[in-house]
């Protein structure tokens, strides 16, 4: 069946990121991611010392990947490591601190390690934050102590994307329990408004000029005759002349007859 298929790939999963992060412990592990490729399995482990995972010359990566390909007989394994961009908004990072610094200064000092860490995710950018931290803290009868600041999200939609992490410490007086939840700042809540500021705008009223009249134009001047044209009317002129003047003298010299 597929669906038995699909069940035992994620199993398998599964247990690869539990080994690994039980492997890569005290190292600064966040998470573990696997894609599958032509080439074979890649997993990409997310830390924020990719230095210590790598080691000098490779040297544990290679024994990880012979590891690897042994106990969960993978075909070719391809192990890449990506830093994390900010290890202090990382909930499992900040759950390994505690645990660590409980570990190193005792379960006396959980106060000022709580209120430490807790101002340092808060000055990163986080929204908000909750540590728990439950055993026998400081007495002989277990408690749990809750250090909280900022807004955090505990239900709906929003709150499925508030990062969570558990981790443990192995102190004398017994198993001492950690619960870190962080609210990323880059997460939108429905009820946040932005006000947009208001800028005047000053409109200065434009005053009209009155335009100036238009200087009518000059009448044009009478053109001047050439005096070619006048010697030419005045031959026209004789001529029309001359042939009355003949009649004239025709009809005087009949007379005189």
């Amino acid at each position: 069946m597929i669906e038995r298929k699909f069940v035992a790939q994620k199993i398998k999963e599964f247990q690869i990121e539990e080994y690994i992060t039980q492997s890569l412990n005290n190292v600064g592990h966040s998470h573990t991611k696997m894609i599958k490729t032509p080439l074979g399995e890649k997993i990409v482990i997310y830390t924020s010392r990719p230095g210590l995972i790598v080691g000098r010359k490779g040297q544990n990566i290679k024994l990880l990947t012979k590891t690897l390909k042994k106990r969960f007989n993978l075909e070719n394994p391809q192990i890449e490591i990506s830093e994390v961009e900010n290890p202090s908004l990382d909930a499992t990072i900040v759950a390994e601190k505690i645990v660590d610094a409980l570990e190193k200064f005792g379960s006396e000092k959980f106060k000022a390690i709580g209120h430490k860490i807790m101002t340092e995710v808060m000055r990163s950018g986080a929204l908000g934050i909750e540590i728990i931290i439950s055993g026998k803290v400081p007495s002989a009868r277990a408690k749990s102590w809750r250090f909280y600041q900022g807004y955090l999200k505990k239900c709906g939609d929003i709150a499925l994307s508030v990062r969570k992490s558990n981790a443990q410490a192995q102190l004398k007086t017994g198993v001492i329990g950690v619960k870190v939840s962080i609210m990323p700042p880059d997460l939108k809540l429905p009820d946040d408004i932005q006000l947009i500021d208001f800028i005047e705008t000053k409109v200065e009223e434009v005053k009209e000029t009155p335009e100036e009249p238009k200087e009518e134009k000059k009448a044009d001047k009478p053109k001047r005759r050439s005096p070619r044209k006048s010697k030419v009317s005045g031959a026209q002129e004789a001529e029309n002349i001359s042939p009355r003047k003949k009649k004239d003298e025709s009809q005087g010299t009949k007379s005189d007859e």
